[in-house]
């Protein structure tokens, strides 16, 4: 039998496979396997994916360039708007206007500072007024330079009318006796605390102010005020007749600044302090300072231009206290202002207030940042400023005097404190102590020792 050898060619998959049949019983037979011709059923599904994702993109692709359309006219109208605005800016820069107008301000309050000082000189006649004129005078010469010469160096120009309004706003009239108690300048020495005791109230209220009476001459009285709402707000003053009344939280009396926390009249953060048998503080939500005279009972108000609230501009440094915008601080002749503006850039500024009139007096510009500061304090007319140390202590860092009108940053004066955050720091002249009130704990220091 001739047996004959038969190729039998498959396409599967795209790949020819050679097939060997042989005769048997008069016919031609081949072993094939089914399995050459089975549907890629995983690669099938794998496309099938591909497919629909390629689809999924495709509807989000065409949903963005629709909501794009959409968009492009708002844009464009946004655009045109902004190159309108920018024109004018492009007009008055290319025409050196933009600058003629930095320098038009500059020169109204060169000019202010100037008349200021002139008067100051006026009514009293001194070196140190006659220097500061003829340093105006240069001043003055300097920003007609500016325009004649069209060179401009405003920041530095700034910085020096801050240093000579600050040794203008020192010459003008202050009370002979202003710092007659003061028998060195800048503070030496902070003792360990030589009072510690919590508040009366609760050891929940951790913002708060405390301290003696500050007026010289005065009887001898403490208070203490807690913000019970929510840290923020407060609407009494708790009164002591003498140290062993406060220390043993007895035969106090509540005095009532305002009907409620809410009351226009309420007290808003913790920069209270207590002057001549009056309290002064920031009024509730406002850039105001209050005065409520304990004896009538009477508010009066007066308003702080430019100074930052509602946190603006709060002590910050480390374990923050908020609502400590505007600080209250007095010493034997005045009532202090320690806050900060826009105007200033959100640096420290000094107010001196009449505490009869509710007038400010004097203004003092710093270069320290308010939010760097943990705390402040006045002595003698010098400001202090604090900062944080660790949990347990605080370090006095900084000072300027409003007698120079000079910043001191080279202080190092550590003290001890019981937790980390403080809500106010006052000192009082005539026992010469600092009072503090750190996370509801009242704490008292010797200082000058």
């Amino acid at each position: 039998m001739q047996s004959y050898l038969l190729l039998l060619t498959v396409i599967v998959t795209a790949e020819a496979q050679r097939i060997q049949g042989e005769e048997k019983d008069g016919s031609c037979v081949c072993k094939l396997s089914s399995t050459i011709w089975a549907f890629p059923a995983v690669r099938f599904e794998g496309v099938q994916k591909q497919l629909q994702t390629c689809e999924e993109n495709l509807i989000q692709f065409h949903k963005k360039i629709k909501d794009s359309n959409l968009q492009l006219p708002k844009m464009e109208l946004t655009l045109k708007n902004i190159e309108t605005r920018l024109t004018r800016f492009e007009y008055l820069n290319s025409n050196g206007l933009y600058n003629t107008l930095h320098l038009q301000k500059l020169t109204e309050e060169l000019d202010a500072i100037y008349y200021t000082a002139r008067d100051a000189h006026k009514k009293s006649p001194s070196k140190q007024t006659n220097d500061l004129l003829n340093e105006l005078s240069n001043a003055r010469k300097d920003v007609e330079n500016m325009y004649k010469n069209n060179i401009f160096n405003l920041e530095t120009m700034k910085s020096r009318l801050r240093d000579l309004n600050n040794r203008v706003q020192t010459c003008k009239t202050i009370p002979e006796d202003f710092r007659s108690t003061c028998h060195q300048r800048i503070m030496s020495n902070i003792s360990s605390p030589v009072v510690t005791k919590l508040n009366s109230l609760s050891s929940s209220y951790i913002s708060g102010a405390w301290g003696r009476e500050t007026k010289r001459d005065s009887k001898e009285r403490y208070w203490e005020h807690c913000l019970v709402s929510g840290h923020k707000h407060g609407s009494t003053i708790r009164m002591y007749n003498s140290y062993e009344d406060f220390m043993a939280s007895k035969n106090y009396k509540d005095e009532y600044i305002a009907s409620s926390y809410s009351h226009k009249n309420a007290v808003q953060g913790s920069g209270t302090i207590l002057y001549d048998n009056t309290v002064f503080y920031q009024c509730y939500s406002t850039a105001e300072i209050c005065s409520f005279n304990i004896t009538t009972q009477a508010t009066k108000r007066m308003k702080l231009d430019g100074a930052g609230i509602d946190n603006k501009f709060p002590f910050c440094y480390y374990s923050c206290r908020d609502w400590t915008d505007i600080d209250l601080e007095a010493d034997q002749d005045a009532v202090w202002v320690i806050y900060a503006t826009e105007e200033n850039h959100g640096n420290i500024v000094v107010s001196r207030l009449d505490p009869l009139s509710l007038n400010i007096t004097h203004t003092w510009k710093t270069q320290l940042f308010k939010k760097s500061v943990t705390s402040t304090f006045m002595v003698c007319g010098v400001l202090y400023a604090t900062r944080f140390v660790n949990t347990y202590q605080e370090e006095v860092f900084y000072a300027f005097d409003t007698t120079t009108g000079h910043e001191i940053n080279t202080l190092s004066l550590p003290f001890e404190k019981v937790s980390a955050g403080i809500a106010n720091l006052n000192y009082n002249p005539v026992d010469r102590r600092l009072y503090m009130y750190n996370d509801g704990y009242l704490l008292a220091y010797n200082t000058f020792n």
